[in-house]
């Protein structure tokens, strides 16, 4: 079957079908193979059909041959160059929350909170009292 077709080679075929998982490409007229969805192409695929149509030419590299299962896997992806990466800035690091609260505590505050501060005052009223 597929013994003219050896792993790590790369030879143009035909896309001949499309499914949500891949597309299936001829590489001649007795054999095809599969491009599984995440070989299509650098990056996330969501839609092959955005990528993909079905009579297009495109380069494949085989990546396995399953004689006894007659199955070719292929990639459209290991035949392009990847895309440069963009270096991201750092991300800035929040605060941590229990030292924004020390510093200077704003805004709600829960019935616990006040509770407490209401027993020390009151606390402190009877003091000045007595």
């Amino acid at each position: 079957m597929a013994t003219k077709f050896e792993v790590g080679s790369v030879y143009t075929g035909k896309v001949t079908g499309l499914q949500a998982y891949g597309a299936f490409v001829a590489l001649d007229e007795e054999t095809q193979g599969l491009v599984h969805i995440s070989e299509v192409t650098h990056g996330f695929v969501k839609d092959i059909n955005e990528h993909l149509s079905i009579g297009d030419e495109v380069q494949v590299k085989v990546l396995s041959v399953d004689e006894n299962a007659g199955k070719i896997s292929l990639s459209i992806r290991a035949t392009q160059e990847a895309p440069e990466r963009k270096e991201s800035k750092p991300k800035k690091q929040r605060p941590q929350q229990v030292k924004e609260e020390a510093a200077a505590p704003q805004g709600f505050n829960t019935l616990k909170d006040k509770l407490e501060e209401w027993i020390e005052q009151s606390n402190r009223k009877d003091l000045i009292k007595k």
